[in-house]
C-alpha cells in the first residue's frame, strides 16, 4: 500500500503503514492472562471501526517519538543522512487509518470472523472466502515487493537512473491481483453455498449452510449444514458444482442435560458460544470414582476431513464435578484434558 504512491507524498509513510496494518493484533496480550481471555478479546475493539482511529493515533504517536529520537541523533551528528521528503503528520495519520482498515478487511475475509461494530454491536462478521494463510496471495504480494528490486539491479547494470521511490507499478499490480483473487473466491463461495442449499439432508431441509475455504484449492470447500436434528459436514466442489454427499459426516445433536447447561453457563462456555458459528457440545463421564463430567466444545467450521480423528483446532472443554461446579475449563492445548493439575482439586 505504501509503495502505491503514499511514500512519495511524505516521509515515514512506509514504516507508519506497516505498523498500523499490524497494530490491531496487540489484543493478543489478553492471551497472556489465559486462553479464555484470549478468545474473548481477540478481534474485538482493536479490530472495529470504532477502534481504527485510536489504533492509527497510537501508531502515529509511536512513529513521532521514533522520529524525534532520530532527529536528536542527527542533531548530534550533522553528517548523518536525513530524509529527503518532509514529514506531513496529517497525511501520515490518513495513511495509518487506511492501513488499519486493511487489517479489518483481511480479517473479515477469513472464516474466523471479526466484531466490526464493537462496542455498540458484538456480533461477529465474516466473509468466509479466504483461508487464514493464503499462499497465492502471499506469492502475489511478495512478487510485488521483490520484482522491482530485481529490475532495479538490471537497470543499474545498464546505467539507467530513476528518481523517486521504486515499485509503484508492481505494488498497484499486486493489489489488483489480490482484489481479483477475492473476486474469484467470492464467486466460487456463492456457487458452493447455492449447491449446499439445493439438497435435503437426511430427508430434512437445511436451516443453515456455510462453506469454508481450503488453503490452496480455489474450488474445494468445507461445507457445513444444520438441520433441526443434526449437523453435517460435506465436501463441495464449486467448479462443477457438486456436493459430495457420499463423504458426509453426521453430528447428531445430543439432548440438552443439566451437565451441558452448566457447562454452557460457565465462563468458557459463554465466551465460546458467543464466538462459535456451528457449536457442537457433547458430554462424557470421566470416571465412576470421581463422578466428574467432561463437556467438549468444538466449532464445526474447523472439522475439516483431514482432521478426522484428531483434536479439532479452536475447541475447548469444561470439566464439572458431581455437583456441577466447574473444576477446570479452557481451550484445547493439544492434549486431552485430565484431572491432573487442577487449580481447585475436587473434594472427596
Amino acid at each position: 500500500m505504501a509503495r502505491c504512491g503514499f511514500n512519495r507524498k511524505t516521509a515515514l509513510a512506509t514504516v507508519t503503514m506497516v505498523l498500523a496494518a499490524e497494530a490491531a493484533d496487540v489484543d493478543v496480550v489478553w492471551g497472556l492472562k489465559n486462553s479464555i481471555a484470549g478468545l474473548q478479546h481477540h478481534r474485538g475493539i482493536t479490530h472495529s471501526f470504532v477502534g481504527v482511529p485510536f489504533v492509527a493515533a497510537g501508531v502515529l504517536g509511536f512513529v513521532y517519538l521514533l522520529h524525534r529520537w532520530r532527529s536528536l541523533r542527527r542533531a548530534r551528528n550533522p553528517k548523518a543522512s536525513g530524509t529527503r521528503l518532509p514529514v506531513r503528520w496529517g497525511y501520515l495519520y490518513f495513511c495509518a487509518v487506511l492501513a488499519a482498515l486493511s487489517h479489518l478487511l483481511l480479517d473479515y475475509s477469513t472464516a474466523y470472523g471479526i466484531r466490526l461494530f464493537e462496542p455498540f454491536n458484538f456480533r461477529w462478521y465474516s466473509w468466509d472466502i479466504m483461508f487464514i494463510v493464503d499462499p497465492l496471495m502471499l506469492i502475489v504480494l511478495t512478487a510485488g515487493l521483490v520484482l522491482p528490486a530485481l529490475f532495479s539491479l538490471i537497470s543499474q547494470e545498464i546505467g539507467e537512473h530513476k528518481k523517486g521511490p521504486r515499485g509503484r507499478g508492481a505494488a498497484i499490480a499486486a493489489l489488483v491481483c489480490v482484489v481479483l483473487i477475492w473476486g474469484v473466491r467470492d464467486f466460487q463461495h456463492r456457487r458452493a453455498l447455492s449447491a449446499l442449499d439445493s439438497f435435503l439432508y437426511q430427508g430434512a431441509q437445511p436451516e443453515r449452510v456455510a462453506a469454508y475455504p481450503y488453503m490452496i484449492d480455489l474450488f474445494s470447500w468445507h461445507g457445513v449444514v444444520e438441520t433441526s436434528d443434526l449437523f453435517e459436514t460435506v465436501p463441495v466442489n464449486s467448479l462443477t458444482p457438486e456436493v459430495k454427499t457420499e463423504e458426509e459426516i453426521l453430528y447428531y445433536k445430543p439432548p440438552e442435560t443439566n451437565v451441558t447447561r452448566a457447562a454452557k453457563a460457565a465462563y468458557f462456555g459463554q465466551v465460546y458460544l458467543d464466538w462459535a458459528v456451528f457449536p457442537y457440545v457433547r458430554q462424557q463421564k470421566l470416571t465412576e470414582e470421581t463422578g466428574a463430567f467432561l463437556v467438549n466444545f468444538q466449532d464445526l467450521r474447523y472439522t475439516y476431513p483431514s482432521l478426522r480423528g484428531r483434536q479439532t483446532p479452536l475447541g475447548g472443554f469444561v470439566m464439572l464435578g458431581p455437583d456441577l461446579r466447574v473444576w477446570k475449563q479452557g481451550m484445547n492445548s493439544g492434549k486431552p484434558p485430565s484431572l491432573e493439575n487442577l487449580e481447585h482439586p475436587p473434594e472427596r
